[in-house]
């Protein structure tokens, strides 16, 4: 789903560079948890008990619960607010599940995640895995037993292109994903890691915004880039009317929006965490997957929720007319990376 205009494939998904940030939305009240630290909770939660628990989820009702193997983590689990759940596979064999992925699983079409309300690992395949490609990631799936499964996603798993407030570097178009600065207040702004590969100055079309300073591709998908102007206005949010004031991994089944200038505001769910997907250019893990469709011209910007940003879009397959699925690029791993903020 490249734009064959552009010489290499290039992500984005602007917020604005001249103007403010996107969607309001204010989840709302749970016990024993507030809203706004939902994901917090869930992340340092999920920190915590490490292999011990088999992943956590929201439910119906916006309760976070966990999955455990055994009583006394249960009671860990309930004595710090969530609901303790029990299943038959463990963190610890779900992870080795999908370290064995990792290895022996890289077909580009493909990607993989634990689904913690399976209590699985789900290898999802595109419509270009048939035949004996699908044979054979059938096979590979098949050595797991019941801890993974194999199910099939509509259209093709690619790096998106453009979108939101375009930015330029040496004839390639990408877009703009959050507005950032570190300690001394040096203004950058992050996009996708497979724009940023192999290129220097950037331009909004009109105006030279700034140089590359960073950039990881594939492994992970984020870069950065350093602002050279000292005149055009940064504003800290997405669209007109949010700002982002904060930054944190949202938990599955949490509720999320994609801004993107083709398809506008979308909304949709988080369904897995640290997922592998094997593009064409290579492979990238760690990323968060969700429902939120995407279309060309919607990449490589911004994931949030009310005030909260959560990820850069990194590619997808269907598009916001039959359904699909995005994967995008946690922002709190590059705003560690880079020692950047949000503001």
């Amino acid at each position: 789903m490249l734009n064959p205009k552009l010489r290499r494939p290039i992500v984005g998904l602007a917020v604005g560079i001249l103007v403010g940030s996107g969607l309001a939305a204010t989840p709302a009240t749970a016990a024993p948890i507030a809203p706004a630290d939902i994901n917090t909770f869930a992340s340092s939660l999920d920190t915590r008990l490490g292999a011990r628990d088999a992943g956590s989820y929201l439910d119906s009702s916006g309760k976070l619960v966990v999955n455990v193997t055994d009583a006394a983590t249960a009671a860990e689990v309930k004595a710090a607010g969530a609901t303790p759940r029990f299943v038959a596979r463990s963190g610890a064999t779900l992870a080795a599940a999908d370290e064995s992925l990792k290895v022996n699983l890289k077909t580009p079409g493909t990607a993989f995640a634990v689904d913690p309300v399976t209590n699985q690992v789900v290898v999802s395949v595109d419509e270009s895995i048939t035949g004996a490609k699908l044979a054979a990631v059938k096979a590979t799936v098949a050595k797991l037993g019941d801890a993974a499964r194999v199910e099939s996603i509509p259209g093709k798993i690619s790096l998106r292109i453009s979108g939101g407030d375009a930015i330029y570097s040496g004839g390639g178009r990408c877009s703009l994903g959050f507005n950032v600065r570190n300690s001394a207040g040096t203004n950058y702004f992050l996009t996708a890691g497979h724009c940023t590969r192999g290129t220097s100055s950037w331009n909004n079309g009109s105006v030279t915004l700034g140089t590359t300073a960073g950039s990881s591709f594939p492994g992970n998908d984020y870069g950065i880039v350093r602002y050279t102007n000292t005149t055009i206005t940064k504003t800290g949010g997405v669209g007109t009317n949010i700002d982002i004031t904060g930054a944190s991994t949202p938990a599955v089944n949490a509720t999320v929006y994609r801004r993107g200038s083709t398809t506008g505001t979308r909304s949709g769910r988080v369904t897995a965490l640290n997922s592998t997907v094997n593009y064409a250019e290579g492979s990238v893990s760690g990323l968060i997957r969700t429902t939120v469709c995407a279309q060309p011209g919607d990449s490589g910007g911004s994931l949030y929720s009310g005030s909260t940003a959560h990820g850069l879009t990194s590619g997808g397959s269907g598009n916001c007319t039959s359904g699909g699925v995005t994967y995008f690029q946690p922002v709190t791993e590059a705003l560690s990376a880079y020692g950047v903020s949000v503001f």
